[in-house]
Parts: C-alpha cells; sequence; structure tokens
C-alpha cells in the first residue's frame, strides 16, 4: 500500500475510512483533480498524461461506485482525450464546462459574455509576455504558466493583476501558473456542492490551492448531516500543498501513490451488479444510504 497517514487534525483510519464506504458504495461519488492529482505537473500542459495505471485503477473503481467526476483546470475534451471509454462525468475549466454524457458539453451559461475577452487576453499575453511565459487559451480562460522560468513569477503576476482589474476577471493560482478566468461565481467547491446531492458519500483527490474550496464543501457537510461521509484526500505536493495537506483527512505522497490506493480501496469494494441511474443535469435523484 502507498504511503498513507492521517491528518492530527481529523483522526480517521484508512480502514475505517474504506468500511463506512464500503456500507455507502451504492450511493458515492469519488472526485479527482487531474494535475497534480492524476497527472505529474509538466512543463507543456499539452504533453501531459495520467501516471501508469490511473486509467485501469478509475475505471475498475467506476464499476464499484455511482460515480466517478473529474474536477479539473483543463477543458472538457482534454480530460475526454485522457480517459477514452470511461463512464466518467467530467468538469473543466473550474466547473465552467461540463459533460454528463460523452459528446455532450454544457457551458456555464453566465461565463459566455466572458469569451471574447478571453481570446483578446490570449493573444495580447502572448505579444507582451516575455517568450518563457507559456500562454494556455482554454476558451473561457487563459493560463500563464512560468514553470520553465520561476524568477518570472513577479512579472506574470504583475501582469496578470492588472488585466484582471480591467477586463473584472478573477485570479486563480496554482503550481508556478496563474489563471484569468471570467468573474462568476463558478469553482471547484460550487461544482462539488452540486454534485453531491443525493449522495451520502464523497471522496475528493486533490493537490492544489484549487482544491480547497472542495475540501471546505465536503467538511460543511458533514458537519451538517453526519451521516454523511465526507473524505479529503491530499496528494503529495511540494510548492503549494501545506495548506491542502492541513486540510485533509488522509495524505497520498504524489500522483504515482493513486493507482496503488485506489487498488487498495477496490479491494474493500465489490462490483456493483447494476446502479441506480435516476439523474437530473448529471445529479442523483434519489437517494440511498
Amino acid at each position: 500500500m502507498p504511503p498513507l497517514e492521517t491528518a492530527p487534525a481529523h483522526p480517521l483510519s484508512v480502514t475505517g475510512a474504506l468500511s463506512a464506504t464500503a456500507a455507502r458504495a451504492r450511493n458515492c461519488v469519488f472526485f479527482f483533480d487531474f494535475d497534480g492529482t492524476l497527472a505529474p505537473i509538466g512543463y507543456d500542459p499539452d504533453e501531459v498524461q495520467p501516471v501508469p495505471g490511473v486509467l485501469d485503477a478509475i475505471a475498475d473503481l467506476a464499476t464499484r461506485v455511482r460515480r466517478v467526476t473529474l474536477v479539473s483546470a483543463r477543458p472538457v475534451d482534454f480530460l475526454r482525450s485522457r480517459f477514452p471509454g470511461i463512464p466518467l462525468t467530467l468538469h473543466g475549466l473550474y466547473g465552467l464546462e461540463s459533460q454528463y454524457k460523452p459528446g455532450e458539453t454544457v457551458t456555464y451559461p453566465p461565463a459566455l459574455p466572458w469569451a471574447d475577452v478571453v481570446a483578446s487576453l490570449a493573444r495580447r499575453a502572448k505579444r507582451e509576455l516575455p517568450r518563457d511565459v507559456l500562454v494556455e487559451y482554454k476558451r473561457l480562460s487563459v493560463a500563464l504558466h512560468y514553470r520553465s522560468a520561476p524568477d518570472l513569477r513577479d512579472t506574470v503576476h504583475a501582469w496578470a493583476q492588472e488585466q484582471a482589474q480591467r477586463h473584472g476577471l478573477r485570479e486563480q493560482e496554482g503550481r508556478m501558473v496563474i489563471e484569468l478566468k471570467p468573474s462568476v461565481q463558478r469553482d471547484k467547491g460550487s461544482v462539488v456542492a452540486e454534485e453531491i446531492e443525493g449522495f451520502s458519500c464523497a471522496w475528493y483527490f486533490g493537490d492544489d490551492l484549487g482544491d480547497l474550496t472542495a475540501f471546505r464543501v465536503l467538511a460543511a457537510r458533514q458537519a451538517a448531516n453526519p451521516n454523511f461521509l465526507g473524505i479529503r484526500v491530499a496528494v503529495g505536493n511540494p510548492e503549494t500543498g501545506a495548506e491542502v495537506a492541513a486540510a485533509a483527512d488522509l495524505h497520498l505522497d504524489g500522483p504515482a501513490a493513486v493507482p496503488p490506493f485506489l487498488a487498495e480501496v477496490a479491494l474493500s469494494l465489490p462490483r456493483l451488479a447494476s446502479l441506480p441511474r435516476s439523474w437530473t443535469l448529471g445529479r442523483a435523484t434519489d437517494q440511498e444510504p
């Protein structure tokens, strides 16, 4: 089993978490971030692939719990390309894009008016920022990566802050990246809050600051409903992970530790012969204990 420990602030044994999950498997959802959680952080985001074993582990997990969902800063099309043929719910761009059925991507309506602003900003970033800054245009957001030149951090952040103030955009900081996105109330936490309606169990695996809102939602739901099981798993991140680790119930050393841990999870969760399929906009509409 991969290195895993319990956060002192949230006493919970792995055995206890898995036992409680097994009792709720037919009504449990597993959420995963992508970069830094299921895949390593790379210099070129287009070249990043899931770590070995992740696809098989995720595909197997999808036969043992009610739903498996990816919640990422990546576009939905990118996520689908990395997990072909696996029955997943996908939320891309922090929930600005969602896909509940293959080939049917839904855009969060309040974000649509920002598309032209973001496209123009991406073009400006390529003209005005140093060449070592990688500009990743994602239709409804633009990410400015400075991993190949960490000394440019202040330059990139100052430019992003100026543009955010000028155009009314929001800034989302990550691991040697800052992202500019529409100023709408949509993030990983709001996505998770919607998805867990009708569920009695949820796990969230994340590594970075953008995952904290999802952690907080699970904590709040569990505090409000003692029968709800919310498990927050921090995947090791030496750059910005201290705050994430402090908020987690369980810890994994890094993305490579996720597949063997999910294999351990699978041992406690038998495959489900059938799953309830009553959904409204991809959310469960019937409840089971």
